[in-house]
């Protein structure tokens, strides 16, 4: 039965959504529990300890070329895994999951921007066209469907701090592109060493001032899930994804993420759904199709094709 699942991409993939979907939905919901940079701090650490043993040897082949590439991978490190999370996660403690899910949706329109903006890359009128639609849905939500707040700049911060983060992890996946020539375990080690290493003082500073993990069996069971699930098995199962369908189709079909997320911040957290976020949901959906009609749209999912790298 595990074998036959194993080549069921769709079954895979869609276990990859509802994990790295639950990562935005246990951040909310143990908001009380764990402090946001602790979190981070120790679904990094665990992961690395995880991934450590089977990357050694990879790192030990590669050193020669880590070290040349030391600065992209430094980068790398601070934006994939040392911002973007901490970020979310923090943007949570002031908003809701469903909030949180809706506005990362964004990710595939401004990846396709700072392309355009950073790579050269040269997309069409309808691209832009999709892409403006798609930021239009997102400032929706974000404004929270009344534009006076948007004209006397009375935000929720925590929705603007997840902005912050999907703008950092836009800019990760598109630099991901010139990622040096290493095997996909010791990119995923180095760049989890290095955000690691960038959360510490952070975490550090959350302690001294007085946020520390409360000693529950949910805390440990949230960490737990955000070590494992988001960060090493949907990661597996996301490569395996690549593997059956390619990289374009696991792309488009990983668009489904924030509607689960949401589905699951409904059910679990009791969040309520406004009408503002299906205007905004319905806006982002139309600019990614619209993006995408004529040319296999820039994914909302990990910028890598057969690595272990990146993503929420």
């Amino acid at each position: 039965m595990l074998k036959g699942l194993w080549s069921k991409a769709y079954i895979l993939l869609t276990f990859t959504a509802l994990s790295w979907a639950g990562n935005a939905i246990v951040a909310r919901g143990a908001r009380e529990l764990v402090p946001p940079v602790a979190l981070a701090f120790w679904r990094w650490s665990i992961a690395l300890v995880l991934i450590l043993p089977f990357a050694w040897p990879h790192l030990r082949r590669d050193k020669s070329v880590i070290l040349a590439n030391r600065r992209i991978l430094v980068l790398l490190g601070i934006l994939g895994i040392g911002a973007f999370n901490t970020l979310l996660y923090t943007g949570l403690q002031d908003t809701t999951a469903l909030n949180a899910m809706l506005v990362q949706s964004a990710q595939p329109a401004l990846i396709l921007l700072i392309g355009a903006a950073i790579m050269g890359d040269r997309p069409g009128w309808r691209q832009f066209f999709g892409a403006a639609v798609a930021l239009a849905g997102v400032i929706t939500i974000i404004g929270r469907g009344d534009p006076s707040i948007l004209l006397h700049l009375r935000l929720n911060t925590g929705d603007l701090i997840v902005g912050v983060a999907v703008i950092f992890w836009s800019f990760y996946s598109v630099i991901l592109r010139r990622r040096p020539p290493l095997h996909s375990l010791s990119l995923f080690a180095v760049t989890l060493l290095i955000g690691v290493l960038i959360i510490a003082p952070f975490y550090a500073w959350e302690i001294l001032s007085g946020r520390r993990i409360i000693a529950e069996f949910d805390s440990w069971l949230a960490i737990g899930y955000v070590s494992i699930f988001p960060s090493l098995i949907a990661y597996l199962f996301f490569n395996r994804g690549i593997e059956l369908i390619g990289s374009a189709a696991t792309g488009m079909y990983m668009n489904v993420l924030p509607l689960l997320g949401a589905g699951l911040a409904i059910v679990f957290l009791g969040e309520e759904l406004y009408l503002f976020h299906v205007a905004g949901m319905a806006l982002i959906v139309g600019g990614i199709l619209w993006a995408g009609r004529g040319q296999a749209p820039l994914a909302h999912v990990p910028a890598v094709s057969a690595d272990l790298s990146d993503r929420p």
